[in-house]
């Protein structure tokens, strides 16, 4: 029975069997933490709110924030697009996001680029995970500036409308864009 729910869990809100993969990158390309534990239909703001980064990060353990898109709720260090923004230093903080982000979805484009394997789950999802593999291989393919695969056109996630928000992220989120692009 439960090989017949860890099944059906797998599938994801496309119809299709995938692993839900949670994974931080730097400005290089270059992926710090990784967590590809969940089945496919487990939403991204779910597995980070059960996440070890996410704890840490609550507990002041890291120094800088995180980037998200609409998906997740705005925290002290996750800044998220604002979903109407107001003309001025609002506009200017999404817009900045979103360039960001960009180098975001150029990281897992050139990593699904490098690893085909990762473009549709062709095993079972407990060897799915293995995509830790990838993550290294990708990383020191990065570091020794190797050849980088031509990518396909990625959607830009940070057009969805917004889950949640968290007043203390809210904050903080309105001084950066006050004091940075005002």
């Amino acid at each position: 029975m439960q090989s017949i729910q860890q099944e059906a869990n797998s599938v994801n809100r496309k119809g299709f069997h995938s692993v839900t993969v949670q994974m931080i990158c730097d400005p290089d390309c270059l992926f710090t933490n990784i967590e590809a534990q969940w089945p496919g239909s487990a939403h991204d703001s779910r597995m980070f709110r059960e996440s070890t980064l996410n704890q840490q990060c609550e507990q002041g353990q890291y120094n800088g924030l995180l980037l998200g898109d609409n998906g997740y709720a705005c925290r002290p260090f996750m800044m998220t697009p604002y979903l109407n923004p107001e003309p001025g230093s609002q506009t200017r903080f999404n817009t900045s996001l979103c360039k960001t982000s960009v180098k975001i979805e150029m990281a897992f484009g050139i990593l699904k680029a490098r690893f085909a394997c990762l473009n549709g789950l062709r095993v079972s999802p407990q060897r799915a995970c293995d995509i830790a593999a990838c993550v290294v291989l990708h990383n020191t393919a990065t570091i020794r500036k190797e050849r980088v695969p031509p990518l396909r056109q990625l959607p830009d996630r940070f057009n969805q409308p917004a889950r949640q928000a968290n007043q203390d992220g809210s904050a903080v989120r309105d001084t950066i864009a006050v004091g940075h692009f005002s």
